[in-house]
């Protein structure tokens, strides 16, 4: 099988050079697909000097910011417009384990797996997952590399329906093909949550592999405690990323989970920026983000491009 791997990129060059050198030295790659998104610190120099001498690197300079929901778009048509079998997916801040891609490949010759990825584990510390995930038959929301390796343990190594989509996820052609593109209106935050819902209601044989890792810079904020502990909310100190996860997360839990989980969503927005960690201006730029989502407006978050 072909099997390609995709980056997307934005202004992060010390990390891009850091993980095409990794993705050099992996023998299971056929191409590295390199989709930069206008960036403006010396990345598409860099790229043209790198392809030239490494017929393997490929690039492609957008003329405008796309966001990691553009990129993956563009990105995952080149790749099947070059006769991919199988993609590999990832932002440029990711590293994959050196076996990871090889135990990603041996799952889905043996299993079936459309669309699967590894344990994405914090990069500061390695035994703690860097997004938290709800294991499945319960709402247990597990932070810990331990608790993922415990239920792997009973399932032959698999989280079955989990995965964290961009971060190292491979998808096959076939997949593709069934259900189209990643969104590019998204722009940011939702558009990897709508990938993996919309690969679900194809049917695909979704899983994350124990034992293959990736690696990726933590952030504290994601899975902020709330309700005295009983759930969490992604909270993010950037505007930018907020108002494109209220818009994006409204659209997709309309369209994937129904409207009782919309105004579920509002219910902990306007708890949390009231109560959990004040910022009642919050609240106004999530509702405004919101309605621009159900009125097909995708134009609202350039203004909070700097």
């Amino acid at each position: 099988m072909r099997v390609q791997a995709v980056v997307v990129t934005y202004n992060r060059l010390d990390l891009l050079r850091r993980l095409v050198e990794r993705l050099r030295s992996l023998d299971g790659l056929d191409r590295i697909l390199v989709i930069d998104n206008a960036s403006t610190d010396g990345t598409g120099d860099w790229l043209r000097e790198a392809a030239a001498a490494h017929p393997a690197l490929a690039h492609r300079t957008l003329e405008r910011n796309t966001g990691g929901a553009g990129g993956f778009h563009d990105g995952l048509e080149w790749a099947l417009e070059e006769g991919a079998d199988l993609v590999w997916l990832m932002d440029d801040d990711g590293l994959p384990a050196p076996d990871c891609l090889d135990l990603l490949l041996e799952r889905v010759q043996r299993d079936g797996l459309e669309f699967c990825g590894p344990a994405v584990v914090a990069e500061q510390d390695p035994e703690r997952l860097c997004f938290p995930i709800r294991l499945p038959g319960g709402t247990r929301v597990v932070h810990a590399m331990a608790d993922v390796e415990a239920a792997g343990a009973r399932n032959d190594g698999l989280i079955d329906g989990v995965v964290i989509p961009f971060n190292g996820v491979l998808v096959t052609r076939e997949l593709v093909e069934r259900m189209g593109l990643p969104r590019a209106e998204f722009f940011i935050w939702g558009d990897d949550v709508e990938y993996l819902w919309r690969a679900e209601r194809a049917g695909a044989r979704i899983a994350t592999v124990v034992e293959a890792r990736f690696a990726h810079p933590a952030t504290d904020d994601l899975g902020t405690p709330m309700m005295f502990g009983r759930t969490t909310y992604n909270h993010t100190p950037s505007d930018l990323k907020h108002y494109c996860m209220a818009r994006n997360n409204v659209l997709n839990l309309r369209e994937y989970r129904g409207w009782v989980h919309v105004l579920l969503f509002w219910v902990k927005t306007v708890w949390f920026y009231l109560f959990t960690r004040p910022a009642p201006p919050r609240i106004a730029l999530s509702a405004r983000a919101g309605a621009a989502g159900l009125r097909g407006d995708f134009s609202g978050h350039e203004r909070y491009l700097s």
